[in-house]
């Protein structure tokens, strides 16, 4: 995998022009140079498939493929209208909305540094970011298309044709195509370089205030996060692990996550622990998308989750002070790092083909 800059990120313009004709008018991709992996984050760590290697115009044609509402049935969804970069890759409504107004039964989790998680989804039902990308097409209540349809589409603009044959030296297009370039694109979504890593590295007091310092601390003392918010990307996603915290486990049809993949009863109720990078930008919290804001987030493993038959044994009441949580919480927004500028907009997309 090549190193991934952050900062000052270059887009070069090139011309795809595989199957073109003299004094055809060609559609003209953004390529992003791609940037170094930002501080902090591990590259070893970073899942790329032998298959799906990071090359720049893989990238550029995920990018465009992530915002294209013309995968959804309807023209109305992309992948970014519920992991929108304006709200962290996530998605500020407690659950996501698809196609004709339908809503789905869980909040979007965000796609930053997803490409470190050993599975992906809350419950870990696909095994990586390809098999991901794919699946909200299909979802009924999301993009509520077949990825056949999606293929007869991509396959009739000359701008996604003539990209796809360039990137994968094939003429046809397939399903598997279409995910690869998609999980191409995520894998560049990486957040790194915060204060609290610049701190890290530096050991400059003033990166980084006092009471962000205290609350590293507890983090990883008395409050119990490292437990599960553990390792570079603080979450123990990365070693495919599930937890239940109580939440929505009273209700008479409470999602029952990890359980629903396994069927094993230790698994009822439990979900992947999210990242704590960019927290801040990623409200609502939790599987449900029923926990406003990160003081309620504290305020719920403090009094040591829900009770219930399936409740992780990590879980216990904290005592924390008020002091001490607001100390959490200013550790918590010391997380917040910088992400690729590219990703964060939307580039410019293949007109249909009678558009050239």
């Amino acid at each position: 995998m090549r190193r991934i800059p952050i900062r000052g990120l270059a887009v070069l313009v090139v011309v795809l022009s595989v199957g073109c004709t003299p004094g055809e008018q060609v559609f003209e991709p953004e390529i992003p140079v791609l940037p170094e992996l930002p501080l902090g984050l591990a590259a070893a760590s970073l899942n790329v498939p032998e298959d799906n290697p990071m090359t720049a115009a893989k990238v550029a044609l995920g990018w465009q493929l992530y915002y294209d509402t013309r995968l959804s049935v309807d023209g109305t969804v992309s992948c970014a209208t519920c992991h929108s970069p304006e709200f962290g890759f996530a998605d500020p409504r407690h659950v996501s909305t698809g196609i004709s107004g339908y809503q789905g039964g869980r909040n979007s989790p965000t796609v930053i540094n997803a490409a470190f998680n050993a599975s992906q989804f809350w419950d870990g039902r696909a095994v990586s970011l390809e098999e991901q990308a794919l699946g909200p097409i299909e979802n009924a209540v999301e993009m509520g298309n077949t990825i056949e349809r999606v293929v007869e589409t991509l396959s009739g603009i000359d701008g996604y044709q003539r990209q796809f044959a360039a990137v994968f030296g094939r003429s046809t297009i397939t399903p598997d195509m279409v995910g690869k370039a998609i999980a191409t694109f995520e894998r560049t979504v990486l957040s790194g370089n915060s204060p609290w890593d610049r701190w890290i590295s530096t050991r400059d007091e003033n990166v980084i205030s006092e009471s962000a310092r205290r609350g590293e601390d507890l983090f990883r003392g008395k409050a119990g996060c490292a437990q599960c918010h553990l390792g570079f990307n603080f979450t123990d996603a990365t070693f495919d692990l599930y937890h239940n915290i109580g939440i929505g486990m009273h209700l008479s049809d409470a999602d029952l996550g990890r359980y629903n993949v396994t069927g094993v009863d230790a698994d009822r109720g439990a979900f992947k622990t999210p990242t704590v990078r960019n927290i801040t930008q990623t409200a609502p919290y939790m599987h449900s998308g029923r926990v406003a804001t990160l003081e309620e987030v504290i305020d719920i493993y403090d009094q040591g989750g829900i009770a219930n038959e399936w409740l992780d044994p990590k879980m216990s009441p904290l005592m924390l002070t008020d002091e001490e949580k607001a100390d959490l919480l200013a550790f918590m927004e010391a997380l917040t790092g910088e992400l690729p500028e590219f990703a964060l907009r939307a580039p410019r997309l293949p007109p249909d083909s009678e558009e050239n």
